[in-house]
């Protein structure tokens, strides 16, 4: 088997889901991840096998070092090789900064359980498999919410600063067979986005956001998806990095 192996982690639906759909155009082999409901991830995976690849669909909760494991053992029994790991599941609760008491330290434990525990659960679970292809990639999917201390919640904005950190330790740690980076989107127009906000808040965060982005729009799942792919499929000499991809919100306009 000469095709190339990837697997993306929440990849039922937004970015995981255009994830695995854009190397299954480039030819790799996918596995795909869902921990609730299976039918959208198989609906994902029937596009994928469309474009002439396998695909895996296997039901894990990242926050479980045990599924992981059994994870990356169903994907070496089925192809005996890892080339590509995306750390993409994560969790939110929507609550207003503001709102302290809104939020408390079951939340917190509840949201790095998947955005931080997970991601590195699944790095140590996948590595063995990585290590047999040097130069093999490991993308961890992060937000601006990491570098500016806002979003859904602060318990979010906290778990992706620490998803940043793991990503240079993982660097530092598995160099030179694995390179890891991370990317951090920007403001997301996905269904899982709408679902949190509600329709009208999301319409007003998004106009607010276009307006003082450099380039004006919000960023579309397809558009973080091509920046994970690049990061994980080529740039053979970048690790440790956090790649913003968020239509210049950061920097802002003139």
């Amino acid at each position: 088997m000469n095709n190339k192996v990837c697997v993306v982690s929440g990849s039922s639906s937004g970015i995981g889901a255009a994830t695995v759909e854009l190397f299954a155009a480039n030819g790799w082999h996918v596995a795909i991840n869902y921990s609730r409901h299976e039918e959208p991830a198989q609906q994902v995976a029937q596009a994928c096998r469309a474009k002439g690849v396998e695909a895996l669909v296997h039901r894990a909760d990242v926050s479980v070092d045990a599924d992981c494991r059994s994870f990356a053992d169903a994907v070496e029994a089925r192809w005996g090789r890892c080339d590509a790991l995306v750390n993409n599941a994560g969790t939110t609760r929507f609550v207003d900064a503001r709102d302290l008491d809104g939020i408390q330290g079951e939340d917190f434990l509840k949201i790095y359980g998947v955005n931080v525990v997970g991601p590195f659960q699944m790095t140590r679970a996948f590595a063995p498999l990585m290590r047999r292809n040097p130069g093999a990639g490991v993308v961890n999917v992060s937000s601006i919410a990491s570098k500016l201390g806002r979003g859904s919640s602060i318990a979010y904005a906290a778990s992706k600063g620490a998803l940043n950190t793991l990503t240079l330790s993982l660097a530092r740690t598995l160099g030179p067979q694995i390179r890891v980076n991370a990317v951090a989107p920007g403001m997301i127009d996905s269904s899982w986005l709408r679902q949190g906000l509600g329709e009208a808040r999301f319409n007003a965060q998004r106009d607010n956001y276009a307006a003082h982005a450099a380039l004006s729009d919000v960023v579309q799942p397809a558009d973080v998806a091509e920046t994970i792919y690049w990061l994980a499929a080529g740039a053979g000499k970048t690790t440790g990095e956090l790649v913003s991809v968020d239509s210049g919100f950061v920097i802002g306009k003139i």
